[in-house]
């Protein structure tokens, strides 16, 4: 792991040093941003003593602004500020009327900072910034979590027959230094290889994660720390074209042995197995598009880590542990989604949540229905 990290560390020094001998210099100011509305819905939540959770209606809205600087033809600095709580990594909405102290203030926190080289079909980045791996949904890793570290990646085009393209990303990321060896910091490692195959309606993406001295409840109040070794494959299929069809997998499995954990309760320690499928009919990227979503997703505790996978499916939480993050595996259920662009910059979609507990924390298993209506604007 040391080597993967010096060597990551090497490609993006030279990537950083080679940007000023580019001698064709192109500097420019970009501003995004994006504005979600939503109406949220939660009934028959059951909890783990039996009873159930009060239903629930939300009013919930998120702001994001973001600034990229290109410096060159081949480097640039990006950032990105957004709404949301700074203890709540994995949910950025804010509810209408929660705490704000009769209209006081709204938090806002920085989402994203970084430096990037991008030449040649290669690709480096140092910061904070979006989760660089290919992925089909936020089961494993959500889209509001940004890791911090270094990332690599290079891309082949090769147009044969049987394969159209290879990329190869790797990345060192660090999730809580202890101020000594690399070796001793709470951090997690990737590699992956995407491949397009079938003129590029096949995609192939096989990963491996490493996850070193991750707590077992986050925002430090764990009790003891693990490991996770993670094999991911995925594979996703483009069916048709007109109408836009689309069919994905994605497999888990955990390679981490617990069973000398004493830690671990008997019944958690080999539940390291996930499996999700996606069927997505349509596309919404222009005014007048529909766009129709089946997600069917089993996913058992240790398939991933469930304060870095989503929020969405079911409102699950370490409350109980001061942690106000979602506990987002154990469970089996479905997503059914609806979408609709009213413009190109403005979509409307419904998603249906229906989940079940799979190994039952208490003396019952808990479960979860929700439904939502989210108003996205992009400008």
């Amino acid at each position: 792991m040391k080597r993967l990290l010096l060597g990551l560390v090497s490609i993006l020094l030279y990537s950083i040093s080679s940007y000023s001998q580019n001698n064709s210099i192109q500097q420019s100011l970009t501003f995004t941003g994006d504005f979600k509305f939503r109406i949220e819905q939660d009934w028959k939540s059951k909890k783990s003593d039996d009873t159930y959770r009060d239903d629930r209606s939300r009013l919930r809205y998120r702001a994001r602004f973001g600034v990229n600087y290109q410096l060159n033809n081949s480097s640039s600095f990006g950032l990105r500020l957004r709404t949301g709580f700074r203890q709540k990594q994995q949910d950025p909405q804010l509810t209408l009327g929660d705490g704000f102290s009769e209209f006081g203030t709204i938090p806002i926190t920085l989402e994203k900072l970084f430096f990037q080289y991008s030449k040649n079909n290669f690709l480096s980045w140092v910061g904070k910034n979006t989760f660089p791996f290919k992925k089909q949904n936020e089961l494993f890793w959500s889209d509001h979590i940004y890791p911090e570290g270094i990332f690599v990646s290079k891309l082949f085009k090769i147009n044969s027959k049987s394969i159209q393209s290879f990329k190869l990303n790797a990345g060192h990321f660090i999730i809580k230094t202890n101020g000594n060896e690399f070796s001793d910091d709470s951090y997690f490692q990737g590699i992956q290889i995407q491949t397009t195959h079938l003129n590029k309606t096949l995609e192939l993406f096989p990963s491996f994660y490493y996850f070193n001295k991750v707590p077992n409840v986050p925002d430090g109040n764990e009790t003891y720390f693990q490991k996770y070794a993670i094999i991911h494959l995925g594979t996703k299929l483009k069916i048709l074209n007109q109408p836009k069809i689309t069919a994905g997998f994605d497999y888990y499995e955990n390679l981490t042995d617990y069973s000398n954990n004493d830690s671990i309760q008997n019944v958690f320690k080999n539940q390291k197995t996930g499996a999700v499928a996606t069927f997505i009919i349509g596309d919404d990227s222009e005014k007048g598009d529909w766009l129709f979503g089946l997600t069917l997703n089993y996913q058992e505790k240790f398939a991933a880590i469930d304060f870095f996978s989503q929020n969405d499916w079911v409102r699950w939480d370490y409350s109980s542990q001061g942690s106000p993050d979602g506990r987002l595996t154990n469970y089996k259920g479905f997503d059914f989604m609806v979408g609709y662009a009213i413009a190109n910059n403005i979509k409307l979609n419904m998603r249906f949540f229906m989940v079940e507990q799979l190994v039952p924390l208490g003396i019952a298993k808990e479960n979860g229905n929700r439904v939502r209506f989210d108003l996205d604007v992009k400008f």
